[in-house]
């Protein structure tokens, strides 16, 4: 198992000139392996789809890579003495994000559409360095040990459990201050999996949930229970507008404007931190409560595009979604994804489907007259297709591994039974 806990340091004056001299020389560093790589892109491509049979045709260059860039630091160190400074891992890693970053530009998803083209790293854009290999025995608790830094203060706030190593270590820099996440792993924690023995197996879905996510209400469960939305940007909006509008007023490049931007930074950070609390608490009581909790897959992306753009953004629901499925990996529990199309517009009861706008929020049913909330009967349908995904999957298990051919699949209250 591989987890991140994330710590912050109280760096000493004479430290943080070291860090931001670190993160200055990596922003350039940065930029120029970016730019080799955009002048090879710039030599090679042909700018036309046709030309004639009797053309110049440009020298090619190689292509940059990660073992070309990498061959090329020590050089840099006995060109600019003063990259020396800097840990030869810390460079290093500062060339796989270059590749990184290029190759994911380069490379196109399955509509063949591209990402946004890389940018150059601004003054103030380049916030993190790491170092790729780390010594457990270097990490005490309330201060870390790190080459060309020296022994930092440490707030160790959260214990680390034991038989988990410290792999990789990085130095972040933020509006209110610096922290280090120490990159974590036990090989020793099994995954967890969906297990049967040779006779009968109980499925882990004895306490199954079905939440459909909202902008009403955060979370709205199977059984009734909801979330409130806590709107913490909607909150926070006229404090950050204020701040916006006093950032406008100062002079580029003054100190004035450097504390501006600071103080409009650690406004959006804290609204952020209330986020992601928010995010972990209420994943945290789901996984307390049930077994299993089934969402939908959702297109954020495509959401975000249209009016209610700020409202999605304020709820989170792609973070709260990865921050629940990793509490699960953790704790063995399951987080199973359905299909999203028609959960609102299905009866829970008899699966008629109407046509519904987002203005009605009470589902009435023509069918079999029922009546109920518009979220809580797209959360039963949630449920109910994340259940039959779990049931059949099971099947599917049982007959892969010669068990049966066709298990024998049995309800008893609540919970689920594969006869074999």
């Amino acid at each position: 198992m591989k987890i991140t806990y994330q710590y912050r340091i109280k760096p000493t004056k004479q430290q943080i000139e070291i860090i931001e001299d670190t993160i200055e020389k990596l922003r350039y560093q940065y930029n120029y392996l970016l730019a080799d790589r955009f002048n090879w892109w710039e030599q090679n491509r042909c700018y036309v789809n046709s030309c004639p049979l009797v053309c110049h045709l440009p020298k090619l260059i190689n292509k940059p890579n990660y073992h070309s860039q990498q061959s090329s630091l020590p050089k840099l160190k006995n060109s600019r003495p003063w990259y020396k400074t800097i840990h030869s891992q810390v460079l290093q890693d500062c060339v796989k994000r270059v590749e990184k970053t290029f190759d994911r530009w380069l490379a196109c998803d399955s509509k063949g559409n591209r990402s946004g083209r890389p940018r150059f790293k601004g003054r103030g854009r380049y916030r993190i360095y790491t170092y790729t290999q780390f010594k457990h025995h270097n990490f005490s608790g309330k201060s870390i040990k790190l080459s060309k830094l020296g022994d930092v203060k440490v707030i160790y706030h959260r214990v680390i459990p034991d038989g988990f190593t410290i792999k990789r270590v990085s130095v972040t820099r933020k509006a209110d201050g610096y922290y280090i996440s120490l990159f974590l792993e036990d090989n020793t924690v099994p995954v967890s999996k969906f297990y049967y023995n040779e006779k009968t197996i109980q499925s882990p879905i004895s306490k199954v949930v079905g939440v459909d996510v909202g902008l009403k209400d955060f979370a709205v469960c199977s059984d009734g229970k909801r979330i409130q939305i806590p709107q913490f940007y909607r909150k926070a909006e006229s404090k950050l507008k204020w701040a916006q509008r006093k950032l406008s007023r100062t002079k580029k490049g003054s100190k004035r404007r450097r504390k501006a931007i600071n103080f409009l930074g650690r406004k959006h950070k804290k609204v952020a931190d209330c986020r992601k609390n928010f995010h972990n608490k209420a994943a945290s009581y789901l996984l307390s409560c049930f077994n299993v909790v089934v969402v939908e897959k959702l297109n954020v992306k495509g959401l975000a595009k249209s009016k209610l753009a700020k409202s999605i953004h304020d709820a989170g629901w792609a973070t709260f979604i990865n921050i629940l499925e990793n509490k699960a990996a953790k704790a063995g529990l399951l987080i199973v994804k359905v299909d999203a199309r028609n959960t609102s517009k299905t009866c829970s009861n008899c699966s008629h489907i109407q046509d519904m706008p987002l203005s009605e929020r009470v589902y009435s049913c023509p069918s079999c007259k029922t009546q109920m909330c518009r979220d809580k009967n797209a959360a039963l349908n949630i449920k109910a297709r994340g259940t039959q995904a779990l049931v059949k999957n099971a099947q599917s298990n049982l007959a892969i591994a010669g068990v049966l051919e066709k298990p024998t699949v049995s309800r008893q209250g609540a919970v689920w039974f594969v006869t074999i």
